[in-house]
């Protein structure tokens, strides 16, 4: 079976969705995984189903002052018709976030996701990376140069666009969506594994 990867964000000015669809790429990479891409900035029912037949999904949104952009918390905010039945209970969950400054409180926007994962009785997944950029011998170009664990993050230049993002945040968000692929496949491979509850239950 196929496991499909969703990556549902919004983006301000562009280097989120850079960020979007290098976690959609690396997902993608993985075999048997389907990878999508999805802005929330204005969801329709068929987008919200779409959500509900995913077997993971990976939030991301760049930080303003501190948190996730309004459009992202408005997202949340309506996803509350899938909490009450609990419609993504048990799909992987993970994030990623961009903004100006090199810390920039983006941790408290990844912090905020896997919440918002928790309630909805998901499984998060974090980055399994060593830090970079830490040492004498250390790179920009390091993977996960921030030093982040809950998530992906970025940081880009406030007077660059998006074309001008740095190599290793991107890579490191290819990573986290490779990752999430590879556990999407070992959980439907175990549930496939699993005996039959003789009542048409997984």
């Amino acid at each position: 079976m196929t496991a499909l990867v969703m990556v549902a964000y919004h983006s301000g000015y562009g280097h989120t969705a850079r960020m979007a669809e290098a976690v959609r790429y690396g997902a993608a990479s993985v075999d048997g995984v389907k990878a999508e891409l999805l802005s929330v900035d204005t969801m329709t029912e068929g987008q919200w189903e779409l959500l509900d037949t995913a077997d993971s999904i990976v939030f991301g949104s760049p930080t303003y002052m501190g948190s996730a952009s309004p459009e992202f918390h408005t997202f949340a905010r309506d996803s509350v018709a899938r909490w009450q039945r609990q419609a993504w209970k048990d799909k992987l969950a993970a994030g990623f976030t961009n903004s100006g400054s090199k810390s920039g409180d983006k941790l408290h926007t990844l912090q905020y996701m896997a919440l918002l994962a928790a309630q909805h009785g998901m499984l998060w997944v974090g980055l399994d990376l060593l830090p970079g950029w830490n040492s004498s011998t250390g790179s920009v170009s390091d993977l996960n140069r921030l030093g982040v664990w809950l998530g992906a993050a970025a940081s880009s230049n406030v007077d660059q666009g998006p074309e001008e993002m740095s190599e290793s945040d991107l890579r490191t968000a290819e990573h986290l969506g490779k990752r999430v692929a590879e556990q999407a496949r070992l959980l439907e491979t175990a549930r496939l594994s699993e005996p039959a509850s003789g009542t048409g239950e997984r």
